[in-house]
């Protein structure tokens, strides 16, 4: 059996879901998890969760992290540790990577913020540990799950030249209110951010950056209407990695209907400048609960013509809710985006990865077998 010593930077949410998953599913890699965070009172906090969480003995240390660089107690975990998985902000990423490149760590991040990840892509290009980027929900498994889509439509229908690939995923809530229909699952900056950075699509075989939320349209997925808008950074590496081979390629964003328009109708108000993101963010939460109910909706299709001539699409979709790990409900947000992450500690554990690793170069069979992803996503 895999053994592994695993840093997790960040005790919100999902690192503590990373960390009850990795404890409770000793079978898979035996893991001791040393839990990072700025707030004691959050370590402490998430540490109860996970000890009472798992259903038997878990072996977590907590690590009080400094805001920048590194400290004493950060210094020494990392020198025992195999593993970065990086649940900070996407603006720390860079930071992060770093330390995992100083302290010869695999590395894996969730963030989808474009610049940072470049950033990282320069620095570990050459690195001797395996470097994997954007790799929670979205970006990270709807990604892979477009790939695996993309392998299935070449291998069935002998051509792997597509018309479309499309890529969907929305945190939502099983109940949505006027005016806005939408609860706050996760980040609200996280939301605010995509909602108003670049998305980047491929038209006509043309890689371009759109603004977000320009491209609004209905889709029914399960019997189920949505809506869905362009956002940034869902698409991660993949319209480089198609290039010249899907003539349009893009990420939205599912919600229910009416929210889009309540958006658009606030951007209104919201000034141009450095600081839209906040204001949209602030003004959000002004109006906007939060609530631990939700659901997750993935969709994804590949679209194109068999050897025949005749158009063909193959598409997939999961809804996925809470579900218990051990002894505790985690939220459906928070399964589904801490197990690709831990589906990736296991694989840069067991694989010979150096360097940077994108979404497209990651074998979609091996990645939606294995053990974390399909406990949470059933495959």
């Amino acid at each position: 059996m895999t053994k592994a010593n695993i840093f997790i930077a960040g005790a919100g949410g999902i690192g503590q879901a990373a960390a009850l998953i990795l404890s409770e599913y000793k079978e898979v890699m035996e893991s001791t998890v040393y839990l990072g965070d700025i707030s004691e009172s959050a370590l402490q906090k998430s540490k109860q969760f996970i000890v009472e969480g798992c259903s038997h003995s878990a072996d977590i240390h907590t690590v009080l992290m400094s805001i920048s660089n590194s400290n004493d107690a950060m210094n020494d975990a990392l020198s025992k540790c195999d593993v970065i998985l990086d649940c900070l902000p996407g603006s720390q990423a860079p930071r992060m990577a770093k330390l995992a490149l100083d302290n010869n760590c695999h590395y894996a991040n969730l963030t989808e913020y474009v610049a940072e990840t470049n950033q990282i892509m320069e620095m570990t290009k050459a690195a001797n540990t395996a470097f994997v980027l954007q790799t929670g929900l979205a970006p990270g498994f709807i990604n892979i799950l477009a790939v695996q889509l993309y392998d299935q439509f070449k291998a069935e229908y002998h051509n792997d030249q597509l018309e479309s690939m499309t890529m969907k995923v929305g945190a939502i809530t099983p109940h949505a209110s006027a005016p806005h229909y939408y609860a706050f699952t996760w980040s609200p900056i996280g939301v605010a951010t995509e909602y108003l950075k670049d998305a980047i699509v491929v038209q006509d075989y043309e890689t371009n950056h759109i603004p977000a939320l320009s491209g609004r349209e209905k889709i029914i997925i399960n019997g189920k209407e949505y809506e869905d808008n362009f956002t940034s950074g869902g698409a991660a590496d993949l319209p480089a990695a198609y290039e010249g081979k899907i003539k349009n390629l893009d990420y939205k964003t599912l919600r229910h209907p009416g929210h889009y328009q309540w958006v658009d109708n606030l951007l209104k108000d919201i000034p141009e400048g450095k600081e839209r993101i906040k204001v949209l963010e602030k003004t959000m939460l002004e109006q906007i609960s939060n609530v631990e109910d939700d659901l997750v909706i993935v969709y994804a299709s590949v679209k194109g013509k068999d050897n025949k001539g005749r158009l063909r699409k193959i598409e997939k979709a999961f809804e996925i809710a809470p579900s218990k790990v051990g002894n505790k409900y985690l939220r459906a947000i928070q399964s589904t985006t801490a197990a690709p992450l831990c589906e990736m500690a296991r694989m840069m554990m067991e694989k010979d990865w150096k360097g940077t690793v994108l979404q497209s170069q990651i074998d979609p069979e091996s990645f939606m077998s294995g053990p974390y992803v399909s406990a949470v996503y059933g495959q």
